[in-house]
């Protein structure tokens, strides 16, 4: 079993709470996903099954869009509504104000990753730290929020829809802007609805993939693995470029400069390459090694 699961992960569930699940399901250790979505978030999560795997680390560079909810006037440790509340503020920020303020928190940024992350420093993760009640100065990372709209309003919490680059932490980005508005903020709700070209109109609940792997037609949901670079143009090789290609050598191949999907005559995906002056040499192969 081999390709791109598109799972639509419920709430209170860790992203990797469902490859432990579906590992067992599907009776596939090999499953891997692209970008971590915490428990409280729903939305698309890109699982990558059998040899599929091997692509994961090409996903986790793509933007990712969602719908997140912001609470103004809450301000928590985790900077979600889960956390441990630390200020309650009375809000008197109007609709015009928060849309004025937006744009400050669009295009390339300096973000400060939140303590609770599981990013590493001297060896320790974050969150491990602040669970012990402690807290370290953290380097701002460069981010990208190619886009930020206000969109809605459910009950107290404004509707934001983003877009935004790998390593970006959208409750940070919810408490900053409460943060700039002088009455605080968190975030209340998040959902993943796009990542790359995937979106949730593809995607599967758990129990609908339960369902077909009862029925043994769960292989029946996987995407194949070359849509994950569809944007790319494709090639088709003779037998002895295939040849070289599965040796690890470079190879002829009639294509302009810059990265190509391979495939075999008989139409099989073999490699992601980067072809110069004829030339490719492949960046990562995908072919079944036997």
């Amino acid at each position: 079993m081999n390709g791109i699961l598109l799972v639509d992960k419920p709430s209170g569930w860790t992203s990797s709470d469902v490859v432990a699940k579906l590992r067992g399901v599907l009776h596939e250790k090999r499953i891997g996903h692209s970008g971590t979505l915490d428990p409280m978030a729903t939305g698309l999560l890109v699982l990558f099954v059998g040899r599929a795997t091997r692509a994961a680390s090409f996903a986790e560079a793509q933007d990712k869009r969602y719908l997140a909810g912001l609470r103004l006037g809450l301000v928590t440790d985790t900077q979600d509504v889960t956390g441990t509340v630390s200020e309650h503020n009375t809000v008197n920020i109007t609709e015009y104000e928060l849309r004025s303020i937006l744009p400050r928190f669009r295009g390339k940024l300096q973000q400060i990753p939140p303590m609770y992350s599981a990013i590493k420093v001297k060896g320790q993760k974050l969150y491990q730290i602040a669970r012990r009640g402690g807290e370290i100065e953290r380097a701002a990372r460069p981010i990208t929020i190619s886009s930020l709209e206000l969109v809605g309003r459910e009950g107290e919490d404004w509707l934001l829809d983003l877009r935004c680059s790998k390593g970006t932490y959208v409750r940070t980005l919810c408490h900053d802007i409460g943060a700039a508005l002088g009455c605080g903020g968190c975030m209340s709700s998040l959902r993943r609805v796009s990542a790359g070209d995937f979106s949730l109109d593809g995607a599967h609940t758990l129990p609908e993939i339960f369902e077909a792997a009862e029925k043994g037609e769960a292989e029946s949901l996987l995407l194949p693995l070359d849509t994950l670079f569809a944007s790319l143009p494709a090639f088709t090789i003779g037998a002895e470029a295939e040849r070289r290609l599965r040796c690890g050598n470079p190879y002829a191949v009639d294509a302009p400069d810059g990265e190509i999907r391979v495939y075999s005559e008989r139409g099989g995906f073999l490699a992601l390459a980067r072809v110069e002056n004829g030339v490719a040499q492949t960046i990562k192969s995908f072919f079944e090694v036997s």
